[in-house]
């Protein structure tokens, strides 16, 4: 039995046709009216399965191919819309789409699992309406983190021709979750959906970002810290956010200095990447992606939850001059993230007072959304040129071993 029976596969070439993408949501009128009608069938047929796999302990096996096709359907539209694909998707839900959906066999399941099925899914539908959006037929026009991707995926390749592969993959990662709960409710699996970034698609890229985050956490929680970490957080909160007044009259000087010199200030980088060290241990420690109560001053190497920041490097000055500008994008998909943040950790909080652990996913997701949070920081204060990648990412292990000396980037 495969570890994860609902699975999504990625083909996806990144090209996009600008005339396509124009037209994108007038295209695909059909399908989502389409969609909408399968909708009201699989919900009859979804009863019939209950009862049936309530039953026998199992799902039906015409049951299981009808609504198996019915997320794979849900999904290619999915994918389509919000322009995580580039192909027409079919109306029979059959594979072999760029962004396809494979589901297991019918498995035995357990009863009262099965009984209790609607109550179970709660925390995973609240979940989904961050990453996918509260309305599945349409999250390109929600707030949520598939339809950021997808707002802003739509200038890109309307632009370029191309899908950048971070919001694309940000794009897959959300699907992925769309689909492991529609099984999960439909009764095609009994696997709770995992909100594992680093196992909702692959294979992952691995980058060399000159801010990346490393998580050495082992996942167990203290109960009595979990049950009072606001309240304990509070000092950090406070010294924060005096450390974040002096860190913005930081970053205003950071950027006339760059922009005259076209690299950043040796003192004004350690100053400022200290603070971005200390705002992850502090904002690791409130969303329960860390456990231990972080110090006070943002030393590197000091929480298990660690920013990797390399020195400083020449910037181009364009790219400074109009930084709050182009960094705009980044801050909307790091407003998402957030509420992917707030989330996980609303959900964690439950599940570390019940079992004394994180769930692994639930870590996993926070920490992607603390991740991109401080690379858009980074980016925004000048101590990196580098834009935030918004998908998840695997990181080279050598990328913070970055000399001390300014070094200019290399010829493209």
């Amino acid at each position: 039995m495969n570890e994860r029976p609902v699975r999504l596969t990625v083909s996806d070439d990144l090209q996009r046709g600008r005339g396509s993408v124009f037209f994108r949501v007038w295209f695909a009128l059909p399908f989502l009216v389409w969609l909408a009608i399968w909708a009201v069938a699989a919900f009859f047929v979804a009863i019939v399965n209950w009862a049936v796999t309530l039953v026998m302990g199992r799902s039906h096996e015409p049951l299981h191919r009808f609504l198996a096709r019915f997320v794979r359907c849900t999904t290619h539209v999915l994918a389509y819309v919000s322009l995580g694909a580039e192909r027409l998707p079919s109306f029979d839900g059959k594979p072999g789409y760029p962004i396809d959906v494979e589901i297991d066999p019918p498995r035995r399941q357990n009863r009262w699992s099965v009984a209790f099925r609607i109550v179970l899914a709660v925390p995973a539908l609240l979940l989904v309406t961050v990453l996918v959006g509260p309305g599945s037929n349409s999250p390109a026009l929600s707030g949520s983190l598939v339809g950021v991707a997808a707002f802003l995926g739509w200038f890109v390749a309307l632009t370029r021709g191309r899908m950048p592969q971070g919001l694309r993959d940000l794009i897959a990662y959300g699907l992925s979750y769309g689909a492991q709960l529609w099984a999960y409710l439909l009764l095609l699996t009994d696997r709770y959906p995992s909100s594992d970034p680093l196992t909702a698609i692959g294979p992952l890229p691995t980058r060399d970002d000159p801010v990346q985050l490393e998580a050495r956490d082992d996942l167990r929680r203290s109960r009595l810290t979990v049950f009072f970490r606001l309240l304990l957080a509070l000092p950090h909160l406070i010294w924060l956010s005096l450390w974040g007044l002096a860190a913005l009259l930081a970053a205003i000087v950071n950027w006339l200095a760059t922009l005259v010199a076209g690299v950043s200030p040796r003192f004004l980088h350690r100053f400022l990447a200290a603070y971005m060290r200390y705002q992850l241990h502090v904002a690791s420690y409130v969303y329960l992606v860390g456990n231990p109560f972080p110090g006070f001053s943002g030393a590197a190497g000091s929480y298990p939850i660690e920013l990797r920041i390399a020195e400083r490097t020449r910037q181009n000055r364009w790219s400074v001059l109009f930084r709050s500008v182009l960094a705009l994008p980044a801050l909307l998909v790091a407003s998402a993230y957030g509420s992917l943040a707030f989330t996980a950790a609303f959900l964690g909080w439950f599940a570390a007072l019940a079992t004394g652990r994180m769930p692994l996913g639930l870590r996993n997701a926070g920490a992607l959304a603390l991740r991109y949070g401080a690379q858009t920081y980074g980016y925004l204060f000048l101590v990196t040129g580098a834009y935030p990648y918004s998908g998840p990412c695997l990181a080279r292990p050598s990328a913070a071993a970055t000399p001390e000396s300014v070094a200019s980037p290399p010829a493209a």
